[in-house]
């Protein structure tokens, strides 16, 4: 309907009230509200439900393969960010190949000469530091595939390990004390996460397609017996019972886990249904390699990548979790499922838009504030200890 001119309409209103001033006052009401409405910005559903974001692409720097204090710098499958400390933290997934399994310290410089565009002058690497098991001693070779970090104020790491099913290792989150690597806690995962039979498993995670992403929510900054966060993780491709084998129309369908961590055991909140994006051609594969928790609450940032003939693509999703159906009772989500609301989701940005080489970008975390005072977002990629490949890093502004 057209924005008509309500003080044409009250001009007849004014001429013809004698004659039929009841019907044609009421009708002038309900006209007045639609004729004002329009005069009103108009909101379409999906503007509401998602947050006015948007990424600016800054910088691509890359850190040098070289060894340092008897381990080679490669792996970078996850990223973490220190406020108080202004520290980054990189999970490598060397699975102990090629040294322990272990997490960078880095120091991230700024060329914040301008504001409106800065660069990174220089990463640092300033320690590493290697993760202990629950007997005090580096996790054995081959038992653990670390993927993911989160930052957990004052003193805290939680890792992901995506485990491996044709082992039968099965995926896990532990809390790491920071300093000193040593384990601190699990996070219990669902047992319909873990593999049931590693040489023809019926449920639990793929191989090499379970934990690769883990992030906090940025409130949690204080000690969790005070401060109480939530931790999210999600599956880097369906749950083995999951899969929809038979339908290659059906989207690929992820479990996202939420937990409330306070100083009693860690609660599992909600599970959801997370879509992978299926729009993607001419890939040979595809997955979600990162979850970052914005300060809004239910919603985050999600980071699904894939490679093919043309190389490596990656696209940042803003999704929002707050109306989803918990899927934590539902024992298969294979084929159409009617009464499941899944997470919504709505592109943020094509990194193949950006017109540079991308690499395989595995972690991201936000990092400080700018110049401006605007909000930095930083991506890592992991190289697969590769000499064809790079440790990239991006750097992107933050806007909202």
């Amino acid at each position: 309907m057209d924005c008509l001119d309500f003080q044409g309409l009250e001009a007849i209103v004014n001429w013809r009230k004698f004659q039929i001033f009841p019907w044609v006052m009421a009708l002038a009401l309900v006209l007045s509200t639609v004729l004002t409405a329009c005069a009103l910005p108009q909101v379409n559903a999906q503007e509401r439900i998602f947050l006015d974001l948007s990424l600016e692409f800054l910088d691509d720097y890359e850190l040098p393969k070289r060894p340092f204090q008897d381990t080679p710098v490669g792996g970078l499958s996850g990223i973490t960010y220190d406020r108080q400390r202004d520290r980054f933290y990189v999970i490598s997934d060397d699975r102990g190949d090629y040294a322990p399994p272990r997490f960078y310290t880095l120091k991230l410089n700024l060329d914040s000469n301008s504001s409106d565009t800065p660069k990174i002058a220089s990463v640092e690497i300033e320690s590493v530091t290697l993760l202990k098991a629950k007997d005090g001693n580096p996790y054995p070779i081959g038992e653990m595939d670390a993927e993911g970090i989160a930052f957990a104020s004052p003193n805290s790491v939680y890792i992901a390990s995506e485990g491996i099913t044709r082992k039968g290792l099965a995926p896990f989150i532990h809390e790491i004390n920071l300093e000193t690597g040593q384990f601190v806690r699990d996070i219990t995962l669902p047992k319909r996460y873990i593999p049931d039979n590693p040489e023809n498993p019926t449920q639990g995670i793929q191989d090499n397609l379970g934990l690769e992403s883990l992030t906090l929510n940025p409130r949690g900054f204080g000690d969790a017996t005070v401060d109480p966060y939530r931790l999210f993780t999600v599956t880097e491709a369906p749950l083995i019972q999951d899969l929809d084998e038979l339908d290659a129309d059906m989207p690929p369908k992820n479990r996202l886990l939420h937990y409330l961590i306070s100083d009693g055991p860690p609660i599992l909140i909600s599970e959801n249904l997370y879509t992978l994006d299926d729009t993607v051609r001419w890939s040979l594969y595809q997955g979600l390699s990162e979850l970052l928790a914005l300060e809004q609450g239910g919603h985050l940032l999600s980071l699904e990548r894939n490679f093919g003939f043309l190389g490596f693509g990656a696209k940042i999703f803003e999704i929002q979790t707050g109306s989803a159906t918990d899927t934590s009772r539902i024992a298969s989500l294979k084929g159409e499922l009617k009464k499941v609301e899944p997470i919504k989701k709505r592109l943020l940005l094509n990194l193949q838009d950006l017109g540079i080489e991308l690499d395989n970008l595995e972690g991201m975390t936000l990092g400080p504030r700018l110049a401006d005072g605007s909000q930095s977002l930083i991506m890592v990629s992991d190289d697969n200890f590769s000499p064809d490949q790079v440790n990239q890093i991006l750097l992107f502004r933050l806007k909202f």
